[in-house]
């Protein structure tokens, strides 16, 4: 793949144009200069709801460039698709439906409330609302609880999905999952108790902070046993919420209805304002920018921002209608350990040296558009973040030290460089531009990179497959990564803990396995004192830098379109600044 990307120089060219505009609409106000737009002013749904409304009807129209991960709840890691469930799936607890940081107050959903917990922190106990249903009716109980959850022991057919859950009430591993289950209404994980229809008791086996958090995932929700279809679930998931799914093709789009027999009685959260809600997966990101412009669709199911095109008509024409949103993912390259010759960790530095942090931030929008560059592990709103910066990534203002690269290059034993393989996504925008910019960038000092584009829906079972990974000689990974839960342990354990490495679905995708790393992670989650668990985390972003382990280089911040006729938009810090979707309706 060519090394000098006219694509590429458009991109960077594009950022600087968004920059001065953003700059410009940030003092100017909420309506556009030219008065093509009424709308309700740039950024003005990152800390107030937009267009107040209860009005229910009409039809909400999503378009992305990327299908979701998976539509059964044990098997998605995709946080638009976490947001997006909500509309068929239930949970015992959720995040409360408030602009920024208020959501990220545990609510109750499924339960009356958040739990009941003992005095030694190791028994959760719920009670159920009344009134809850299945789509066909009938009620849901404790029991589909518990058994939605088991679902995730299921590994060889349920992959995909986060394993907290799993870590926590088993993590000897001793439950073989449902579909192995010999007892006869295969319910026979101990540590999940169901002494009736309306009450379920969680028993840890050791404390848990964050155990809550795990619930209001959606490897938490409940499943209905008679209508598990193991992994063909995903296909048609039976709904617990308001909507259900009339129809779904993968890859191409995904239509809900109203599920008439859910009771607004039995559920605070919900709206349910539109009738019906409609999801066109397109791969053609410019033509959907333009048509999410021209009211064909109200908003990007994906939530990553537009593309370079995109962000300049949107902010010069329609800047009433635009975010400017700071999300809490980090964009970042994974090294692969057990690719060589990164398994020496000067040849992981060399890479770091040789980046041109300041270029991957311009291909990605610039500073105002696509984020500042990143020299921690964590997201800046994360426990564990700190400004170390011991390859001079800030001092140098994200421009590469080529001296350093080649004498780390020396000390690994490759004086002229070496050539591996990275992946990036084709359909999450400015991806695989930014790959191709690091290729030229590396290139530079004898790193040769050869960019492999991949499906991200596929990503699970590419990226996140070890064999996969071995066999097509990938040494590199670039993606991103947010939040699981606003805690150290839900942002970096399944990035970085050496026990959540999986044959599918696996995130820890440098295949980092540091004893320290993982007592550090026992230790944090162990305390009960805040100040003690976030000097942990940062003790652990200093080793996993120190290491070269994985290669954070930019803190996203996004361009994203909001339809003037949707009601009820707001941006969520429980969902890496996405949109709310359950709370959204539209005004005809």
């Amino acid at each position: 793949m060519s090394t000098a990307s006219p694509k590429r120089r458009l991109a960077a060219g594009a950022a600087l144009v968004v920059a001065a505009l953003v700059t410009t609409t940030a003092c100017g106000g909420g309506d556009s200069d030219n008065g093509k737009d009424e709308g309700a002013g740039y950024n003005a749904a990152l800390d107030k709801v937009v267009n107040a409304s209860t009005k229910k009807g009409g039809t909400l129209k999503f378009i992305g460039k990327q299908d979701f991960d998976s539509l059964d709840p044990q098997r998605t890691y995709y946080g638009m698709t976490w947001d997006f469930m909500r509309f068929f799936t239930r949970t015992l607890v959720t995040y409360d439906t408030k602009p920024g940081e208020a959501s990220n107050k545990l609510v109750g959903d499924l339960a009356t409330g958040p739990a009941e917990v003992s005095g030694d922190g190791k028994t959760y106990t719920y009670k159920l609302r009344d009134g809850l249903t299945w789509e066909d009716g009938s009620a849901l109980t404790s029991k589909d609880i518990k058994y939605g959850i088991e679902r995730i022991w299921a590994t060889d057919t349920i992959t995909g999905g986060p394993a907290y859950i799993k870590q926590t009430l088993d993590p000897k591993g001793e439950y073989p999952g449902p579909y192995k289950d010999k007892s006869k209404d295969k319910l026979g994980l101990k540590a999940i108790e169901t002494p009736d229809d309306k009450t379920i008791v969680f028993k840890l086996p050791k404390p848990n902070g964050d155990f809550e958090q795990f619930l209001a995932m959606p490897t938490g929700a409940p499943v209905k046993q008679s209508k598990d279809t193991g992994a063909k679930y995903t296909n048609k998931p039976f709904s617990s919420g308001p909507y259900k799914v009339e129809s779904y093709k993968a890859g191409k789009g995904l239509t809900l209805v109203r599920n008439t027999n859910w009771k607004k009685s039995s559920d605070p959260i919900r709206p349910a304002l539109p009738d019906k809600i409609t999801v066109t997966i397109s791969a053609n990101l410019e033509e959907n920018d333009k048509r999410l412009m021209e009211g064909d669709y109200d908003l990007d199911v994906n939530g990553t921002g537009m593309t370079q095109s995109g962000r300049v008509t949107a902010v010069q024409d329609h800047k009433a209608n635009v975010d400017n949103i700071q999300t809490s993912f980090v964009r970042y390259v994974a090294l692969v350990h057990t690719a060589k010759p990164f398994d020496n960790v000067n040849c992981r530095k060399a890479v770091f040296y040789a980046t041109d942090f300041a270029g991957l931030q311009q291909v990605r929008g610039g500073e105002v558009a696509g984020g500042e560059i990143a020299n921690s592990v964590f997201p800046k709103a994360i426990p564990g973040h700190t400004d170390y910066d011991p390859y001079g990534v800030l001092a140098r203002k994200g421009k590469p030290d080529v001296a350093k690269a080649k004498a780390a290059l020396k000390e690994c034993g490759k004086p002229g460089g070496f050539s591996t393989k990275i992946t990036a996504r084709n359909n999450n925008p400015g991806e695989v531009d930014a790959a191709e910019a690091l290729q030229e960038q590396l290139g530079k000092v004898g790193i040769k990179i050869e960019v492999d584009p991949i499906d991200g829906a596929q990503s699970s079972s590419i990226s996140g497959s070890p064999k996969v990974v071995k066999e097509r000689g990938y040494g590199m990974t670039m993606t991103g990564w947010g939040p699981d839960f606003p805690t150290g342990q839900g942002y970096a354990q399944p990035l970085f803990d050496s026990r959540f490495i999986f044959p599918n679905g696996n995130y820890n995708e440098s295949q980092i396995k540091d004893p320290q790393i993982d007592k550090m992670f026992d230790d944090a989650i162990a305390s009960t004192d805040p100040a003690k668990s976030k000097a942990i985390y940062e003790n652990m972003n200093k080793r996993l830098i120190d290491n070269a382990d994985w290669m954070p280089f930019i803190y996203e911040k996004n361009i994203s379109w909001r339809s003037p006729r949707l009601t009820n938009v707001y941006s969520s810090a429980a969902y890496n600044g996405r949109y709310d979707y359950v709370m959204l309706g539209v005004t005809k």
